[in-house]
Formats: structure tokens, sequence, C-alpha cells
């Protein structure tokens, strides 16, 4: 069962412009459900409350959101985040875009518990030596350096996550899943590889790749 996180809380991040799918992301249904529902459940599974940050469509059914500033629309999910994290009510803050609907919520709760021993900038997984932009843990005194990369020519994620931390002076903590996974550090609630649960859907074949997925998974008991 999961435990309450205290001094974390979750984001959706559903501003992308699903150009490839050719409508709304955070609707498009994955085994009978929209993405952002998905998303919105892997957090609260993780203990975490949870608010939804640069929607464009009317997504408040699902959780409270959060609105991107009007001069920063179009400007991508660091948009997204630098609204969120200018609101966060706690010291961390989880970001997962709606297109990951298979990430597990143990890994979730592993993240925000590794940001919080190692006080930690940021804290994002890593795969085959591959950084994982998403899901991130981010210390909410990142905002002043990520609302500057925001407004520069330069908005990558990753690249704006790692000169956050650095302008901190604090830990850009990578968690190596390898290391982890065999030795049941969290939950997995799929039985899906880890090589699976960083499938990104931006497109058709991604979507019909995740229904196969998760008909072929039953979650864990």
């Amino acid at each position: 069962m999961s435990r309450p996180l205290h001094r974390a809380e979750g984001f959706v991040l559903a501003g992308g412009n699903s150009n490839r799918m050719g409508h709304e992301k955070a609707l498009i249904q994955l085994a009978g459900r929209p993405l952002v529902q998905h998303a919105v459940e892997i957090m609260r599974r993780a203990g975490l409350a949870v608010r939804i940050a640069g929607a464009r469509a009317d997504l408040s059914p699902f959780a409270e959101t959060v609105l991107d500033e009007p001069a920063q629309l179009g400007l991508g999910p660091l948009a997204g985040i630098c609204s969120a994290l200018s609101v966060a009510n706690c010291r961390f803050a989880v970001f997962l875009p709606v297109d990951l609907p298979l990430i597990p919520s143990g890994l979730i709760e592993f993240l925000v518990h590794r940001a919080q021993i190692t006080e930690s900038a940021v804290a994002v997984a890593s795969l085959a030596a591959f950084v994982q932009t998403f899901p991130v843990v981010l210390d909410r005194a990142t905002l002043v350096d990520l609302q500057r990369r925001l407004l520069s020519s330069n908005r990558n994620c990753l690249k704006a996550f790692r000169s956050a931390a650095d302008t901190l002076g604090r830990p850009f903590t990578e968690l190596p899943i390898e290391r982890f996974v065999d030795q049941s550090y969290f939950r997995d609630l799929r039985r899906m590889a880890p090589s699976q649960w960083f499938l990104n859907l931006n497109s058709p074949p991604d979507l019909a790749l995740a229904e196969a997925l998760f008909s072929q998974s039953d979650p864990v008991e």
C-alpha cells in the first residue's frame, strides 16, 4: 500500500500539441480510460496530491488545473513546470507527462524518497545509462533558474534541470533502474519490463503498442 509522501506533491503535464496524434492527447483513450486519468491515478497511487499543469482542454473533472501564464503559451513543458512550481505547496514536486502511462507508481515513490534523503535539486531515472527526462522530482527552489531558461532560446527540459541543479549547488540525482529493480526497491504494478515503462505515446502506433502491453500484463494485487 502506498504511503503519503510528505513534502511532495504531483503535477501531470498536459500541455502538449498532440500533432502526431491528431487530437487532444490528454483525452485519448487507453484501456478504456483517458491518458490524463492514467497519469492522475499513477500519482495518487504513489501517495501524492495531484494537479494538472498546462492543460489546453478542460481537464478539471480529473483534477484541479494550473494554467500556464498567457505570455508562456506554446513554450512547451517547461512552461507548465514553471507555472506549477510557482504555486507548489510542498518543497518537492513530481512531474509526469500524460503520454507516459506505463510508469509504475512505485518508481514515483522511490524517486521522491531519493530526492528527500539526498537533498537533491533534481531526481530522475536512468535506463541503460540513458537519463530519462520524466518523471522528474524537482525542488521548488529550482524555479528561478528554470524561469530563466524558459525565456531563453534553449528550453530543453533536461538541460534546464541540470542547469538548475548546478546553479543551486545541489545534487542532480540519477536513479539507475537496473541497480534497484531486481532488489524490489519499488513496485511495478503491471509486471512490465523497465524498458517498457518509458514508452512515450506520440503516435497511433505507440498507442497501439501500449494497448497491447496493457492487455498482456495484469496488475499485481
